[in-house]
């Protein structure tokens, strides 16, 4: 366990993770984004148990073809002590 757990020192591996569309040319399907989501939530209840150092949400809106499309994204920077086991499994 972490004795101080904002101490940025105490985290030896940080994921990056995407959840949303961040790409126009390859838009992810619901399925995806939720796969996307359930790896937020494995890393978060899982042990060891990460904790969420950083959070960038990316709003664009981009013309297609005529029409509007608003695209959003979140990228969670999620931090361990050491390297999880499970991640190696989610390739």
């Amino acid at each position: 366990m972490l004795n101080n757990p904002l101490e940025l020192a105490n985290f030896r591996f940080i994921k990056r993770i995407v959840a949303g569309n961040d790409n126009p040319d390859q838009m992810r399907s619901e399925a995806e984004i939720q796969s996307q989501m359930d790896l937020v939530n494995l890393c978060l209840g899982s042990t060891p148990r990460g904790r969420i150092l950083g959070l960038e949400k990316n709003v664009s809106v981009r013309d297609i073809g005529g029409h509007e499309v608003i695209m959003q994204s979140l990228v969670y920077h999620i931090g361990f002590e050491r390297k999880p086991y499970f991640l190696d499994e989610a390739k």
